[in-house]
């Protein structure tokens, strides 16, 4: 095929036994069972070890790993949580999975894939038994000593459409070694969770709130209620918070409180319920200590909506009053944001801020006319305006614009407004730094608001990141390190781009072997972090794979040049600017 593309990956085949069966008996309620086991158990797996689904079918599914340890651990985890979910499920209606695994080469064709390597991990899913895993020799190689399993040896194996025969195994692996946060497992596919001292502060998640309106248009009010009083909490230093993006991956399922604090590595979980009628709201919330499974605390507020506010100040006082060592910070000690005068535009800043991390063009347009309807509701509402720049901003970021300079200028417009009305916003300070940095190109003044917003909110994962982010352009690689490698222990499920930002921490801190597995953990990279591997592998003397990473690197953007590269970049000091240009130049790419 002309101009194909290939690489090595790993391949996770998945399948249902005795699908048509269970079809047959309950067509309906079968799909349903499904799609909750693919969202309560599948899709976390892959996500907790680097995994990318590639396709669904009626009864199975395919995924791409970068590592066949990553791919291993991810069908292991997810076989006993299958096997725990089965426990009490008769065998005739219960829902089995056989997992095939291969690490070959691969064809690739936008988001999918085909090819050998494809073909072999779907006919070695075929051979393993009920609840079980087969995988190919190559696989057993890349992970033996490396995973807590043990393997079998089936012998070379006569699979269909297959031309030559495939050695395999079948994987057994004891309960106990394989709980989603084992310390003991490899690190590369532990969850990075959060310790559960943080450095003496007690730690706590707040699961989002269950929306019981009956009114599905009213969850953006019960997201909201959750987001405000983690931010709220979040303003206490001595109080180590799980950020948004982790706590809201249980959202809409049943969960199991103690499992939840293992998974995130907390101490305490707070979780409650909205019921929003008219003009009144009630709120049920209970704090509980995860180990003991103790109910510390519990309260029901019954008010009218306009004491909304009041309720999350109550709210996170009494959490923060309980919780053991006492948080000296009292309500009086922290800074209050101002509450906006007219409600309706508060709850279209919900649903905005909600809209804003979905991420696609379409939410995004959506999101700005909503914040746009906040404003002319309610001048005064700074957040409102804060956010309106943060939605212009993403639109920048994504290209979705017509005229850059225009955008730019409408973005240093609403942070501008935003700061006038509400200097104490931590978000403000946020996009003050991006601004300073990216376009004044003035460091110091970015790492001021930068100080200002984690003042302000200690325990965002996105302010902690760009601390990195900030320090790393100013040559405190080190420190950059430090920072970024905190945001993702504040948030396990962090986005893919936290891997790019630890590996420019570590390029600009010399570390060029811990910033290459940094970059490799990208599962699809752009050009530029491909530039940054290839940069990496030079800097080590990998010579071959750097020449292939170049080869990927002009296919994507044959036009790259070092010279173009390099006026993108941030840095501070022209020392670190010509070490970046250097080791490019090293790895073979165009000036």
């Amino acid at each position: 095929m002309a101009g194909e593309q290939r690489r090595l990956a790993a391949i996770l085949a998945a399948d249902v036994v005795g699908y048509s069966r269970l079809m047959g008996r309950d067509e309906s309620g079968t799909v349903v069972r499904l799609r909750a086991l693919r969202k309560e158990h599948f899709e976390p797996a892959l996500a907790r070890h680097g995994g990318r689904l590639v396709k669904l079918t009626g009864d199975g599914a395919l995924s791409e790993f970068s590592s066949a340890v990553g791919a291993l651990s991810a069908a292991i985890e997810f076989q006993q949580a299958m096997a725990d979910a089965n426990r009490d499920q008769p065998d005739d209606t219960a829902i089995k999975f056989r997992i095939g695994v291969h690490l070959g080469d691969l064809i690739v064709d936008g988001d999918d894939l085909y090819g050998d390597g494809v073909n072999v991990a779907a006919r070695l899913e075929g051979e393993a038994p009920a609840g079980g895993i087969v995988v190919s020799r190559t696989v057993h190689e890349a992970v033996e000593g490396r995973l807590k399993a043990a393997f079998h040896g089936l012998g070379e194996l006569t699979l269909k459409n297959i031309q030559r025969p495939v050695p395999a195994f079948r994987v057994d692996w004891n309960v106990a070694d394989w709980r989603s946060t084992d310390e003991t497992a490899p690190a590369a596919t532990r969850v990075p969770n959060v310790p559960t001292t943080a450095g003496g502060k007690p730690t706590i998640a707040v699961l989002p709130f269950v929306n019981m309106s009956g009114d599905p248009e009213q969850e953006f009010f019960a997201d909201g209620l959750t987001e405000d009083i983690l931010t709220e909490l979040s303003r206490f230093r001595d109080l180590f918070v799980v950020s948004r993006n982790s706590v809201f991956v249980y959202k809409g399922k049943a969960v199991n409180v103690q499992n939840v604090a293992k998974e995130l590595g907390v101490q305490y979980v707070a979780e409650g319920s909205v019921r929003k009628a008219g003009n009144r709201v009630r709120i049920t919330i209970q704090l509980i200590e995860a180990d003991t499974d103790r109910h510390l605390w519990a309260e029901r507020y019954d008010r009218e909506l306009k004491d909304i506010f009041d309720i999350q100040d109550e709210v996170t006082t009494a959490i923060s009053a309980i919780l053991p060592g006492r948080v000296e910070a009292a309500v009086g000690e922290r800074v209050k944001r101002k509450a906006p005068e007219n409600l309706a535009a508060w709850e279209l800043v919900l649903t905005g801020k909600r809209l804003h991390h979905r991420s696609t063009r379409a939410d995004n347009a959506e999101a700005l006319r909503l914040l746009n309807r906040a404003i002319a509701l309610d001048a005064g509402y700074a957040h409102a305006y804060a956010w309106r720049a943060c939605t212009l901003g993403q639109s920048y970021v994504y290209g979705w614009c017509t005229d850059a300079d225009a955008l730019i200028a409408e973005v240093l417009d609403n942070v501008r407004i935003a700061q006038g009305l509400d200097d104490n916003d931590s978000d403000v300070h946020r996009l003050l730094a991006a601004i300073d940095l990216s376009i004044r190109h003035d460091h110091e003044r970015a790492l001021h608001h930068q100080e200002r917003a984690l003042a302000l909110n200690p325990n965002d994962d996105l302010i902690v990141v760009q601390q990195g982010e900030v320090l790393t352009w100013m040559g405190r690689g080190e420190e950059g390190v430090e920072w970024v490698r905190k945001a993702m222990r504040l948030n396990p499920y962090h986005p893919e781009r936290f891997w790019s930002h630890l590996g420019r921490a570590y390029f600009v801190a010399r570390r060029y072997r811990e910033a290459a597995e940094a970059f490799a953990r990208i599962t699809q990279p752009d050009p530029g972090q491909l530039a940054m591997q290839a940069a990496c592998r030079a800097a080590i003397d990998e010579g071959s794979v750097a020449q292939a990473l170049v080869k990927a690197l002009l296919a994507q953007a044959p036009d790259f040049t070092v010279g173009v590269h390099l006026a993108m970049q941030h840095y501070q000091h022209p020392d670190d600017r010509e070490h970046h240009r250097a080791m490019l130049v090293r790895a073979g790419l165009p000036e």
